[in-house]
């Protein structure tokens, strides 16, 4: 969730410290620090709030150095404030951290019996305190780092300066990813890629339990029985992205603009479009033989994996159990080692998916990863990589990466079908027709839609608690809506069942209520017209997302109806999101919200 950063280098660190953090701030934050050495002395500026506020401090009081590390905190432990921002300070000893240290408390204790007197009411300063009692205990460094390692529990990406050592960081992970860039005559160290693109594109990820020496010309890293470990160089594609807004006002409106783009270079990785075929997808997860599916992921991208579950059920009558990450290996599912499972996560190190992958991998099943980011921990734990090719998404509310997961589980779907021979040859390449038309129509939408939307999106600023509906795939996607227009405008907003409606939420219509409708004319149409009469009787405000056969088969009068293109149903849930995504977006710009970081989200969520 935080972002890390550090740099080793030969000329003044600040500012590009702070540059870098800038190219994290999409992972949401609340505090922001730096810290170099100066003179073999440590000094640091520390903000509460963004990074502008970080600046200032810089720009009142500069920071030299040619060493430092730097982090924007997402709070876990104590309120976000100036105090309690990384990095932390204990006798010559800097650390920033991200992650939760599990067994603070107790080490906490045990410390503060010794005389150590904490400043902050986070976990991470036991990470410093320990490390400065085992340097007073004359240990050298590396054996200071070791020992702390042998000491700490928990989920941690840490940067470490020795104020008596101007000219090494040092650095260890075990679940939050951290990466080292490889420069000439500098290195740099990261929470991903992207905050290293500037520098280098020459990368080395750290596995759990590594633990990293890191100087100007060389690094050495150790597992955590400390040997001497290689791992390999790879070259980061992140440096190719041009991560701007454009002219667009947020992240998230282009983001919202760039999935016609998007959507087509995702299926162009899994479709032939001139034979309508779908590629072959995997040597390693073979669909014709597995009896069953597990899918887990978290969030939208959990969602995702609902719609994908439809379509495996249907079109490929493969048997799928889903849940959300953070209880899938809590419930003790009886796995199948014949089965498969497909873990979705845009950023590939999301910390509960990554622990259900995990468990999945125990018993013996076959792993599939839909993921955004190939170079990823989820990506290089599984056995098969299907990536979604969205490009980097900056804002935290998803957008282009739930349809680019959307788009790849369709594929997969449809793979899954001919492989198990539910699908014939001409119901596959109708299907992948339809696919092939989806950036033209999803152009023809956001340009046809948008005044609408920002003119309804002026009354649902004015409301205080909102439903979604929908039946089939569109459930999931009425839960999507809901989600995103929480997670950015703080609207109160529930998203169920057309046919739960009677069971327990109609309690909540009332005059003031506006009820949001995704009823693509499908086989549910009908039925979900039906639960639309409950709430017109009700007095509720029905906001009706059809297509034109839907608009042109309800007479019922809604407070609004916004009109999409007919598309067959494998296309919907992705051309119906938008709509959704458009309706969050502009409610949360009249609200005056921050659209890209909303309060308290974070974008990469690498702790359980």
């Amino acid at each position: 969730m935080c972002g890390i950063v550090g740099i080793v280098g030969s000329q003044p660190v600040s500012e590009r410290l702070v540059d870098a953090l800038k190219r994290l701030e999409y992972r949401g934050y609340d505090s922001a620090g730096v810290a170099t050495i100066k003179d073999g002395e440590l000094h640091r500026r520390r903000a509460e709030g963004k990074l502008v506020n970080l600046e200032g401090k810089l720009r009142e009081e500069p920071l030299a150095g040619t060493i430092g590390i730097a982090h924007t905190r997402w709070a876990t432990h104590g309120a976000p404030t100036e105090r309690n921002a990384h990095p932390h300070f204990t006798d010559g000893v800097a650390v920033v951290h991200n992650g939760i240290i599990e067994n603070f408390a107790e080490l906490k204790a045990e410390l503060a019996s010794a005389g150590a007197e904490f400043q902050t009411e986070t976990d991470t300063e036991v990470v410093a305190q320990l490390l400065a009692s085992f340097r007073r205990e004359g240990m050298g460094r590396r054996e200071a780092m070791h020992a702390m390692l042998k000491r700490v529990s928990g989920a941690y990406a840490l940067a470490v300066l020795f104020e008596d050592d101007p000219s090494t960081i040092m650095a260890a992970r075990n679940g939050p990813p951290l990466a080292i860039g490889h420069g000439e005559g500098e290195m740099f160290l990261g929470s991903d890629a992207i905050a290293l693109a500037p520098f280098t594109n020459e990368i080395t990820y750290l596995v759990d339990g590594d633990w990293a020496v890191i100087g100007r010309a060389s690094v050495h890293i150790f597992d955590i029985d400390g040997n001497l470990v290689t791992r390999p160089r790879q070259i980061s594609m992140a440096a190719a992205y041009m991560i701007d807004k454009g002219n667009h006002r947020h992240f998230m409106e282009k983001e919202i603009h760039e999935q016609p783009e998007v959507i087509s270079h995702a299926l162009g990785h899994y479709v032939n479009f001139i034979e309508n075929r779908v590629l072959p997808v995997s040597g390693v997860i073979d669909f014709a033989k597995v009896p069953s599916l597990a899918i887990s992921a978290c969030g939208t991208a959990y969602l995702a994996g609902l719609i994908g579950k439809y379509w495996f059920e249907r079109y490929a009558r493969l048997p799928v159990e889903i849940d959300v990450a953070s209880e899938f290996r809590y419930r003790e599912i009886p796995l199948s080692p014949q089965s498969a499972a497909l873990f979705i996560s845009q950023s590939g190190e999301t910390a509960d998916t990554l622990a259900s992958l995990r468990y999945c991998k125990e018993h013996g099943l076959k792993i599939g990863a839909v993921v955004n980011t190939r170079e990823s921990t989820i990506a290089r734990e599984s056995d098969a990589v299907f990536p979604i090719l969205a490009g980097p998404e900056i804002g935290v509310a998803s957008t282009k990466a739930f349809t680019c997961q959307l788009a790849v589980l369709a594929s997969l779907a449809i793979a899954a079908g001919r492989a198990r021979g539910t699908l014939g040859e001409e119901e596959e390449q109708a299907m992948v027709k339809s696919l092939a038309e989806m950036p033209r129509l999803m152009s023809r939408v956001l340009n046809s839609i948008q005044p609408k939307i920002e003119f309804l999106s002026r009354e649902l600023a004015k409301c205080r608690d909102v439903l979604y509906l929908g039946r089939g795939t569109s459930f999931p996607l009425a839960m999507e809506g809901a989600l995103k227009l929480k997670e950015i405008s703080y609207i109160h907003a529930e998203g169920y069942a057309a046919g739960e409606l009677k069971h327990g939420p109609i309690a909540l219509i009332d005059e003031n209520m506006p009820v949001i409708v995704i009823a693509p004319h499908d086989r549910f149409f009908d039925k979900t017209v039906s639960n639309m009469q409950e709430v017109a009787a009700r007095g509720g405000r029905i906001i009706l997302i059809t297509d034109e056969k839907g608009a042109a088969a309800t007479t019922l009068d809604t407070m609004h109806t916004i009109v999409l293109p007919n598309v067959d149903e494998i296309v919907a849930p992705m051309i119906f999101s938008l709509p959704v995504q458009l309706l969050a977006y502009h409610t949360a710009v009249f609200m005056g919200t921050d659209v890209d970081q909303p309060r308290n989200l974070a974008k990469s969520v690498t702790v359980e």
